[in-house]
């Protein structure tokens, strides 16, 4: 439900909204955070109201909103019309467009056009702070185990695996650029001739694999697809870049599974089964055999 108060609180800071007549819808897609579309005259906007959920999870406002402004420099993103830190509130311009679902990223055309929206936002300045997944899932991992929070079977037998992992990674590791991090479907508006990237919650600067892995890992795309995006990102084929994208996959499944836990243990929301099946996929790959053979790709020369 809407805390009709603290909406018009915001909407009382935004140009060509405040003191007009205005439409409200709500929009889907948020797994923590209400998104509202408000319309008054011509002028169309999406309101972020922010729970204070995230507060266990670190979530830096302040830079959430740097970070969208300067990917919607960059041409990435819709532009920042307003920000209301007392309210927890971002608003930025609406896109008229088609949200992504998917089986949309499992259309080879639209992975390409996905590829050059990725070159863009990393193209741009760089962000405020920096993500690291592995970084962050020891940081959930630390929340998870000092509040006694549900851990699923074996998650901690998999610790040397991520350290082989982590290595491998390090080894043909080179700049980071600014990412969003957090790219599930949901996060793409195509408006049919550009497809723009929302929400900024985990942008930071990364390694641009991660951000490559993250979209095949989160939409459950097919190895070829995860090569079509890859190459496309790349303009060419990289063997080690596949594999690299592959793992920061799997280490994407494997660290937001204690983002799941953290949530279910402080919602009403069942994030355990979302967590649950993205951790399901990650067994997959610790105890299925390419292991080895990506850890050697993502390490070879050339």
């Amino acid at each position: 439900m809407v805390d009709e108060e603290r909406l018009a609180r915001v909407l009382d800071r935004v140009p060509g909204i405040a003191g007009r007549p205005r439409t409200v819808t709500a929009l889907e897609g948020g797994l923590t955070n209400t998104n509202l579309k408000v319309v008054a005259a011509d002028r169309a906007v999406v309101v972020r109201l922010s729970s204070p959920a995230g507060d266990l999870l670190s979530i830096d406002r302040e830079a959430e909103q740097v970070n969208s402004r300067r990917a919607a420099e960059a041409g990435a993103a819709p532009a920042v019309v307003a920000y209301v830190p007392a309210e927890r509130a971002l608003v930025v311009e609406f896109v008229d467009g088609h949200t992504y679902e998917p089986a949309d990223l499992a259309v080879e055309a639209n992975l390409v056009r996905v590829a050059e929206a990725c070159r863009r936002l990393h193209a741009g300045e760089r962000f405020v702070g920096d993500f690291d997944m592995f970084a962050v899932q020891g940081r959930y991992l630390a929340i998870v185990r000092e509040q006694g929070f549900r851990l699923p079977d074996r998650y901690l037998d998999f610790a040397p695996a991520v350290e082989r992992v982590a290595r491998a990674l390090a080894v043909r590791a080179g700049r980071t650029v600014p990412c969003n991090n957090d790219l599930l479907a949901a996060n793409f508006v195509d408006d049919g001739e550009r497809v723009w990237i929302i929400d900024y919650e985990y942008g930071g600067n990364n390694d641009p694999c991660f951000e490559l892995g993250n979209i095949w890992s989160e939409s459950d795309l097919s190895l070829d697809h995860l090569g079509l995006l890859v190459d496309s990102y790349h303009g060419r084929h990289l063997r080690h870049a596949v594999a690299r994208a592959r793992l920061f996959g799997l280490m994407s499944k494997y660290g937001w599974t204690l983002w799941a836990s953290i949530q279910a243990a402080t919602s009403d929301m069942d994030f355990w089964s979302w967590g649950m099946e993205k951790y399901e996929r990650a067994v997959a790959e610790f105890d299925g055999p390419d292991l080895d053979r990506l850890l050697a790709e993502a390490t070879r020369p050339g």
